[in-house]
């Protein structure tokens, strides 16, 4: 780990543990910066808290004093969920004092180059299938970031040796400054997020600081297709690579119909790859236009691509039961991930949907509402997708209280050749604190209602 001289002897307020929150604070205070943690969770229910008493960190539990501001701060360093307005972030954008995520931190302290991946949809598929790949290839990889790692805590103990593949979401991505990883990578760019963000230039803008260091020495990956990142890699000063899904290119990546191309030359059928969904080969182009530029082999990544079969949670397939294939998709938290989802099942699915209520618009699932038999709906937007199912033309509605329910309800409706899909274009924190605790209920109800039916 990198001894950061600029930490040292700053005085630092930490907003919100959990574990980044908790990571960062240790690894400011080893780096001698005085540190102050403060934490809505009562300190005796809060054991991050305790421990970091014990380190010697100054600890505010409970509450987040208005006043706390008034201390002489020099840096936030805030939980990337916790929104900006929150009122002592509001105070320290009123003072000038300059708002971190941990990531930020990361790059500070880390001895191993990034890695960055972002993107609206495909971010997690995307870092896992290039962490196999460099992986593989015993480029000595290390993951970190969105995908549930600390990103701070994987580089206090990276080497020069290592990579870290970081999955960045845009809530960590607008709290830094001077990140830049060495290859950056962007796999679509959608409307998402907008009631953490306020405006959709700011969810826009958060996402393309993933780039906005980068030197000539470095690379860009972008979707090519989406005119918006073309248009924002023309002013990036990396070396470009695009990549297409709409035919082959003689330069970077791109795919048609029947194969994938490395610089105009066949890299792959597509045919063999086992990873389904035309959304996943934008994952695909990406992991592996990265893995080539780091170094990796083209054995390699076709024995990956031949192989990999998923992330869970994302179209993972759960099980085969009298002709019947349920499919977990629960990190669908929009309406773009579940119409990716649904484009790759072309035949009869029963659709479980619903979760919190951000009002984003349906609409973009429309052009596939044909393909869904029968919706299952549950949870704060359970009566806004009845509706928009039945005004689709989708007859078979039904409202579930749990997943429990919602698998049953499903399992009802459905028959042979049928795909039960759990593709819910919400967030989960209406009744999960996770989109990966709402999978495995929906695994777990799975098969609990295929054993008891069989």
């Amino acid at each position: 780990m990198k001894q950061v001289q600029q930490l040292h002897h700053k005085k630092v307020l930490v907003i919100g543990l959990a574990k980044s929150g908790f990571t960062a604070a240790r690894i400011l205070h080893q780096l001698g910066a005085f540190v102050t943690v403060n934490d809505s969770k009562p300190f005796e229910e809060n054991p991050e808290a305790q421990e970091l008493l014990n380190l010697g960190v100054t600890v505010i539990c409970g509450r987040h004093p208005e006043d706390l501001l008034d201390e002489g701060f020099e840096l936030v360093v805030k939980n990337p969920g916790i929104p900006y307005s929150n009122i002592l972030i509001q105070a320290a954008l009123e003072k000038g004092i300059p708002i971190w995520t941990e990531i930020e931190l990361a790059y500070l302290i880390s001895e191993a180059p990034f890695i960055g991946i972002t993107g609206s949809n495909g971010k997690t598929t995307t870092t896992t299938l290039l962490f196999h790949m460099l992986n593989q290839d015993k480029k000595k990889p290390l993951i970190a970031g969105n995908i549930g790692t600390v990103a701070s805590g994987v580089a206090e103990k990276a080497t020069p040796e290592n990579v870290i593949v970081t999955e960045l979401s845009s809530f960590q991505l607008k709290g830094t400054e001077s990140f830049r990883p060495h290859i950056a990578i962007i796999t679509n760019l959608y409307e998402a997020h907008i009631d953490y963000h306020g405006t959709l230039e700011d969810y826009r803008g958060s996402k393309m600081k993933i780039a906005q260091n980068q030197t000539a020495e470095d690379f860009f990956i972008y979707n090519a297709d989406q005119p918006l990142l073309a248009a924002y890699a023309a002013e990036c000063k990396a070396q470009l690579v695009p990549f297409t899904l709409k035919g082959r290119t003689d330069t970077s990546i791109s795919a048609d119909e029947e194969f994938i191309y490395w610089q105009g030359e066949k890299l792959i059928e597509r045919s063999k790859i086992m990873l389904g969904g035309q959304h996943n080969l934008e994952n695909i182009l990406a992991a592996t236009a990265a893995s080539l530029l780091w170094g990796g082999t083209k054995e390699t990544i076709i024995r990956v691509l031949t192989s990999f079969t998923g992330v869970k949670h994302r179209s993972q397939f759960v099980l085969n039961w009298n002709g019947r294939k349920f499919y977990n998709d629960s990190k669908a938290t929009n309406a773009l991930a579940t119409k990716s989802a649904l484009e790759a099942f072309p035949g009869q699915v029963i659709l479980l949907a619903g979760g919190l209520e951000r009002n984003h618009s349906l609409e973009e699932l429309r052009p596939f509402m044909d393909r869904v038999k029968a919706l299952i709906t549950f949870g704060e937007t359970a009566d806004r997708f009845a509706e928009f199912a039945h005004d689709c033309g989708v007859e078979a509605v039904a409202k579930a209280g749990d997943m429990q329910d919602a698998v049953e309800k499903a399992v009802s409706h459905s028959a042979v050749g049928d795909t039960i899909l759990l593709s819910p274009a919400c967030a989960s924190w209406d009744q999960y604190e996770s989109f990966e605790i709402r999978g495995d209920a929906f695994i777990d109800a799975v098969q609990r209602v295929t054993e008891t039916n069989d």
